[in-house]
């Protein structure tokens, strides 16, 4: 269980490496799935359904038969306001948009579309769906979908469901919107109502939203870009290729921001993204590898960012330290805002998911905060930002949200624009780019070494990892410690978090299958040092291995 770097990792994608857009296309309208095939069927992991029109798992049946679900599910649940559909850049998420307009509009859904042209960043659907919900209860509230893969290579396709709260679906709505798409398939859509797409865009249900204009507007409730304006520091952004390619420039012309955008390119094959760890093509602003062009950049700024394809998470550059691991970021973030938001409630507490850094455990107690440490799944933390009881939810993998500066709910998904502007205003306002702010929190609190080694994991594997409990691991102690807990539950509420984490005095690691690839995870972090950290990694693979054969 260990991850190989590729030969080419951070290097400029070769030509040879570049997706056949054609071939792409041609393959989601042809391809028809296998409904028997595991493989093939609707799959809704951490963030949606996920897969590629090349392998049969994301074309155009997957799309007409989920949205058709999901028209059956607003019903079921009273849903009749409009429906706030959303999407990136990779190339299968225009087709898939038209397809569920297809449906959507056959079945009298109210749609509001981007402006032709305009892409749509997850946290402005999020946003869209909030702000129209105020004061509307009952039916008529809004939901919405948002159509992206968020960071993966440019073959894939997503397709997520954002209910009325504003944030991912929980395990009981996509178990229920799965079933039923599945059994569409079974019946070769019979059931799907179906407009073509001329008539589904010219429908007097399909409307003009511009997510754009409201997001920009209403930023300003997040951020402070007075102090940002005011200090004078250079920032720069790369959008990755993705949907908040024209967000940036719109926020820096509004509120006069020195904000450079190193590249406005939209391309659907990625083609001027460096090769990621494993010589894919990820839009990941937390890969070293994938960042390769910012962090060459790193001292034209005071502080810059990325964010990936959907803009959802974030990527953090700084002149003194280059990329910032998303740990060490969001444990600033915490720190920052809990310190800097009076307008906040002095009950509202941190959201973390269990294999963040612990960190984040020892400034909440530093600050007298509660901690609400959840499954992995940014879903866990929207009812606490949607009712204020979390000022803030995060997970390890560069993803984070938290209120407007007076308390009241922004996007209860995650929002990775709001969290790199937030670098901005660290900046401007403690004369620290965040690499430096970092230092602070390590000498006070402790310094974690933290790493993840990914690899590759095929379908049952990632299940029997999924499914393992604290019974299934044998070991008394761990690099050197004695092993203080080893749960497979959530503390924040009791729900399984899909693998186990172990943890001694001074270090803990977690094992998982990812959400989203088949691959699994392995995170360690150690206080101690480097050398306890790769032992850490070291021992863990060990035990899980011998986990997963005793099973």
């Amino acid at each position: 269980m260990s991850s190989r770097l590729h030969p080419l990792a951070g290097q400029p994608a070769p030509p040879d490496s570049l997706l056949d857009l054609d071939a792409l296309q041609e393959a989601y309208f042809s391809r028809q799935p296998d409904p028997s095939s595991p493989e093939q069927q609707v799959s809704f992991g951490t963030s949606g359904h996920r897969g590629s029109a090349l392998d049969g798992s994301f074309n155009e049946w997957h799309v007409l038969a989920i949205t058709q679900a999901i028209v059956d599910h607003r019903k079921q649940q009273g849903i009749a306001g409009p429906l706030f559909l959303g999407a990136d850049t990779h190339a299968l998420s225009a087709p898939a948009v038209t397809s569920a307009l297809e449906v959507l509009a056959a079945n009298g859904v109210d749609v509001m579309l981007a402006p032709a042209g305009q892409f749509t960043p997850t946290p402005a659907v999020s946003l869209a769906i909030l702000e129209y919900n105020q004061g509307r209860t009952g039916s008529a509230r809004a939901d919405g979908i948002v159509v992206t893969p968020s960071h993966n290579p440019p073959r894939d396709g997503g397709f997520k469901y954002n209910p009325p709260h504003g944030g991912p679906a929980d395990s009981d709505i996509t178990s229920g919107i799965q079933k039923h798409a599945n059994a569409y398939l079974a019946q070769l859509l019979q059931g799907v109502r179906r407009l073509d797409a001329d008539s589904a865009l010219a429908a007097g249900t399909t409307h003009e939203h511009d997510y754009l204009a409201q997001y920009v507007e209403l930023l300003q409730h997040v951020i402070d870009f007075d102090a940002v304006r005011a200090s004078g520091i250079r920032l720069g952004v790369d959008p990755l290729g993705g949907a908040g390619v024209a967000y940036w420039p719109a926020i820096a012309e509004r509120y006069k921001l020195p904000l450079t955008v190193v590249s406005d390119v939209v391309d659907g094959r990625f083609p001027f993204m460096s090769l990621d760890w494993d010589g894919k093509i990820r839009m990941d602003p937390s890969s070293p590898y994938a960042m390769r062009r910012l962090t060459t950049l790193r001292d034209k700024f005071d502080v810059a960012f990325a964010c990936d394809t959907d803009h959802d998470r974030h990527g953090i550059v700084t002149p003194s330290g280059g990329l910032m691991q998303p740990n060490n970021y969001l444990s600033v973030a915490v720190d920052y805002l809990f310190r800097n938001r009076p307008g906040w409630s002095a009950n509202a507490g941190i959201g973390k998911t269990v294999v963040t850094t612990a960190l984040i455990d020892r400034i909440a107690r530093g600050l007298g905060r509660p901690l609400f440490d959840a499954p992995v799944g940014f879903k866990w933390f929207s009812p606490g930002l949607l009712d204020g009881s979390l000022g803030l939810g995060c997970e390890e993998s560069a993803g984070a949200s938290f209120l407007k500066r007076d308390g009241r709910v922004w996007t209860t998904d995650k929002d990775g624009i709001a969290a790199a502007l937030l670098s901005a205003e660290i900046t401007a306002r403690t004369s620290k780019d965040p690499s430096q702010y970092f230092e602070s929190l390590a000498d006070t609190h402790g310094r974690p070494y933290a790493d993840r080694v990914d690899g590759v994991a095929t379908r049952e594997q990632k299940a029997r990892l999924s499914k393992l409990t604290a019974a299934d691991v044998q070991a008394t102690s761990l690099a050197g410690e004695a092993v203080e807990a080893v749960i497979s539950a959530a503390p924040a509420n009791g729900a399984a978090i899909g693998g186990i984490k172990v943890s001694t005095a001074n270090g803990w690691f977690a094992a998982r299958p990812s959400g989203t690839e088949d691959i699994y995870k392995v995170y360690a972090e150690s206080f101690r040092d480097e050398a306890h950290l790769q032992l850490l990694l070291q021992e863990a693979q060990d035990i899980v291995n011998k986990a997963l054969a005793a099973t």
